[in-house]
């Protein structure tokens, strides 16, 4: 175990984060041992919404016992001695706080617009009629040409877990499912969990879930798009670094 007083100047550990109030919420996230508690904080709360002064941490084992209550904002991370694959989890303090509720998790709670079949179809400028048009003026445009497998075999070195980079933007993240998805068009596509918010769902897509991740995390992409191999997490301070 790494000493309280001596911490090497580019020491890092990889802990598994977790929070109070999202219970979907869980990511691996590489921190500097010589971080303050505070810096800590200041990181978990671009991540998780929680802000700084509403947020306890707690640090635990790879077995789950608690080690510490990481109550001194002051003292670097590397006081307390964590390991890899060590749990950090967050108690959001502020009972009005953003991630209280549940609604950040549970869409069912989200109030929807509905419209019926009829009025929809009533209705001009639509999506639906623009396609009717199209189609219309050019069939032979509109018919399915791709098959069922296809990309297929961009998929061969893509597998649950590797750590990825997705363009466009060059967005960081984790391939959580591999495979078809009939509701979003013939052939194959890659689950994604972004390591930021930067995505469009917690991994349903139109009623079917495909992986779970934390709201707006998730993407489903072409294979094209995805670029497998060593792309760790970006970590949102080094672009203030000299």
């Amino acid at each position: 175990m790494a000493s309280r007083l001596q911490i090497g100047g580019d020491a890092s550990v990889l802990l598994r984060v977790t929070h109070s109030n999202l219970k979907s919420f869980a990511a691996d996230i590489r921190f500097s041992l010589q971080m303050s508690v505070e810096a800590v904080k200041e990181k978990l709360w671009k991540k998780c919404g929680t802000s700084v002064n509403s947020m306890r941490l707690e640090l635990y084992d790879d077995c789950k016992n608690k080690l510490f209550d990481l109550s001194d904002d002051s003292r670097p991370l590397g006081f307390y001695s964590p390991l890899d694959r060590f749990q950090i989890h967050i108690i959001d303090l502020d009972p009005s706080s953003v991630t209280s509720g549940g609604w950040l998790e549970d869409t069912s709670l989200v109030e929807k617009y509905t419209i019926s079949e009829d009025e929809y179809s009533k209705r001009s400028g639509t999506f639906r009629k623009f396609k009717e048009q199209m189609a219309s003026q050019n069939p032979s445009a509109f018919r399915n040409k791709m098959s069922d497998n296809y990309m297929e075999d961009l998929c061969a070195n893509i597998k649950v877990g590797d750590r990825c980079e997705v363009d466009p933007g060059e967005k960081r993240g984790v391939v959580k499912y591999v495979g078809r998805a009939e509701a979003l068009g013939p052939g194959f596509w890659i689950g994604i969990q972004y390591d930021e918010p930067l995505g469009k769902h917690d991994g349903t897509v139109k009623g079917t879930r495909y992986f779970q991740c934390p709201p707006l995390c998730g993407a489903m992409v072409r294979p094209d798009k995805v670029k497998v191999g060593d792309y760790p997490e970006r970590d949102p301070f080094e672009e203030d670094e000299i």
